[in-house]
């Protein structure tokens, strides 16, 4: 099955959503599905484009806490959609998901995300499967990603029983190239480096925005050292 005859078949099963479980995907057809996606998925080609001509995902995503493993929960998702410098301000992604529990008060009062504001949202499969909709195969990016990899890795071996094969690229790749000095910057610290202004700060979709901002001064800035491509960035990388 090729991929856009998956996404049909992907489209067709979205919506039937059984609660409970894991959250609506309960049946071996629709995990058989997910798992096509990560099938067609070749990482090894993104390496090799061209900076300028690349297409990613920006994501991010807020969360109870930092530990998957340990019951923390992931409470929204969002994503802006860049191809090479360009971000594609209308290739947006984002939504809200269910939680049962209280959200922790510090948690409320760094997102903004309220226990009554996730009641009604979809189930974290549901929104997961329109994620992997919206990106399909593209090359993720994020701000410091081992949280949101350890997340992603989590959550589609629990509810997919399939590893999450997606490249992830970290913002830091680029801007340490640049930025010699720079260890673990914030999202913060980076947009006022840079004169971005900082909107919407620990909402997911307003931190991919800013993401993807840094993403594209820092691929230029990267491709005038003379990085053409993703491959060039991590040689680049590995020997500083």
């Amino acid at each position: 099955m090729g991929f856009e005859p998956f996404m049909q078949l992907l489209r067709g099963i979205q919506g039937k959503r059984v609660h409970g479980g894991i959250g609506g995907i309960q049946n071996s057809h629709q995990m058989a599905y997910l798992r096509h996606l990560q099938k067609e998925i070749n990482k090894d080609d993104a390496m090799n484009i061209p900076l300028d001509k690349l297409k990613v995902v920006v994501f991010d995503i807020e969360t109870t806490g930092f530990s998957p493993e340990k019951g923390d929960s992931i409470l929204s998702i969002g994503a802006v959609k860049m191809c090479g410098q360009t971000i594609m301000e209308e290739e947006q992604f984002y939504s809200l998901i269910y939680y049962d529990q209280e959200i922790p008060k510090e948690i409320v009062q760094l997102t903004g995300i309220t226990t009554e504001d996730v009641r009604q949202a979809p189930l974290l499969a549901d929104v997961l499967m329109s994620f992997f909709q919206f990106i399909q195969d593209a090359t993720l990016v994020a701000h410091h990603a081992t949280h949101e990899r350890n997340f992603m890795q989590y959550v589609s071996s629990k509810y997919f029983k399939t590893p999450f094969k997606h490249r992830i690229v970290d913002t830091s790749f680029l801007y340490k190239l640049i930025d010699r000095d720079f260890h673990n910057v914030s999202l913060d610290k980076l947009c006022e480096q840079n004169d971005i202004r900082i909107i919407d700060r620990h909402h997911a979709l307003g931190d991919a925005k800013m993401t993807a901002q840094i993403w594209r001064i820092y691929v230029e800035k990267v491709m005038a050292l003379g990085c053409e491509s993703l491959n060039d960035v991590y040689n680049h990388f590995a020997r500083i």
